[in-house]
């Protein structure tokens, strides 16, 4: 049991620090010249920039339960900036980041309008509801320890740093940050945007050394060309393609389209259960992968463009040799079908998207095409 409970433990601890770096990796887009992202420089994240009033510190916490007036996570927090050797004076803004949500009841719902005095008068007043039986027993419970801690500073040193402090409460989650990042790249195809943001995390990751940890504007604007450049080459990423032949009912479904029918004309009856599975998984692959893209689905209407040209000197090239036309006709299908697929971009996409498409040509009455080859 203990064992589970450790693996349980260290996985929360690795997915909390996983939040932590995409916040900073979603800061990283907004860098100015001069400007740099931190981790675990004097706390989670910190935007440092040459004007001490433009730099932000932001202490991440990614938690279900409300934000409430004696919440731990406030407290805690106060209590690290209020520290000797945190120096507040090289941030201009202090954030709170947290998914929580203000408590029904909370006092600190209206944080962010008020002045540093009416901020330091919210703390004397949730303080002021701890009796003296709890603030001076021999164990304090730990929240009160950090009330105890906080509220004993220099008044001074806490105006001046609660005049800093900003709450960002209902954060994204992992999953809406990570949306929200990949909505940012421009020019990469929707099926690369994983690879893209793969490649930030781990190039922000990749930064980190025992002295320090940063990602200059310099930096990541040139992983993000790089990335970019790399990415949007790739214009169309296939389906997997099973290749399968269809089932009989399935044949039996489709017998009456004009692209089966032009291979049942040649007497070439053993090739339409495999024709009708590469239909059907062209048709699946373009509703599934394509439908929606304006790119993708005019680079697989040229791709099939190109099919049909080159079919259509095949097929004048076997009239002229035409001996026996059904013979012909079959020689001509199996060439077809055969052929290695032509490059499309930098990928060569599977044979059976290449014979789905050409079926699929077939199956266009408008474009008169037929496997029979006539004298």
């Amino acid at each position: 049991m203990s064992g589970g409970q450790t693996k349980n433990a260290a996985l929360t601890t690795a997915l909390a620090f996983h939040y932590q770096v995409l916040i900073g990796l979603d800061k990283c887009f907004a860098l100015e010249e001069g400007q740099s992202v931190w981790f675990e420089k004097d706390g989670d994240v910190s935007l440092m920039s040459p004007n001490a009033l433009a730099s932000t510190q932001t202490e991440v916490k990614d938690y279900a339960a409300p934000l409430t007036d004696h919440h731990e996570n406030f407290w805690k927090t106060l209590k690290n900036w209020l520290a000797p050797e945190f120096n507040h004076a090289q941030y201009g803004i202090l954030v709170l980041h947290t998914t929580q949500a203000f408590g029904a009841t909370t006092r600190l719902r209206d944080w962010n309008i008020q002045t540093a005095e009416q901020r330091l008068a919210v703390l004397q007043a949730v303080f002021a509801e701890r009796t003296d039986e709890q603030i001076n027993a021999e164990k304090p419970s730990d929240i009160i320890k950090l009330q105890i801690a906080v509220m004993a500073c220099d008044e001074a040193l806490l105006k001046s740093v609660l005049g800093k402090v900003t709450l960002f409460t209902e954060a994204d989650n992992v999953q809406e940050l990570e949306k929200q990042i990949l909505a940012k790249p421009v020019g990469i195809p929707r099926n690369n945007l994983n690879s893209y943001l793969h490649g930030l995390v781990g190039f922000v990751y990749a930064q980190a050394t025992q002295q320090s940890w940063s990602i200059s504007q310099k930096a990541f604007a040139t992983k993000c060309e790089e990335l970019t450049a790399l990415l949007c080459k790739k214009e169309f990423t296939f389906p997997f393609f099973l290749g399968f032949e269809a089932s009989e009912l399935e044949v039996e479904l489709h017998q009456d389209r004009p692209f089966v029918q032009k291979i049942a004309e040649i007497e070439h009856h053993e090739m339409i259960p495999e024709a009708v599975g590469n239909w059907l998984e062209l048709q699946n692959s373009l509703m599934e992968e394509l439908d929606g893209s304006i790119l993708y689905k005019d680079k697989t209407i040229a791709y099939q463009n190109q099919l049909v040209k080159k079919y259509k000197l095949a097929h004048s090239s076997a009239k002229l040799e035409i001996i026996d036309p059904i013979k012909s006709s079959k020689l001509l299908y199996n060439k077809i079908m055969g052929e290695h697929p032509l490059n499309m971009g930098n990928d060569t996409p599977p044979i059976e998207y290449k014979n789905g498409l050409i079926h699929d040509a077939m199956d266009d009455e408008e474009r008169n095409l037929k496997w029979k080859i006539e004298p």
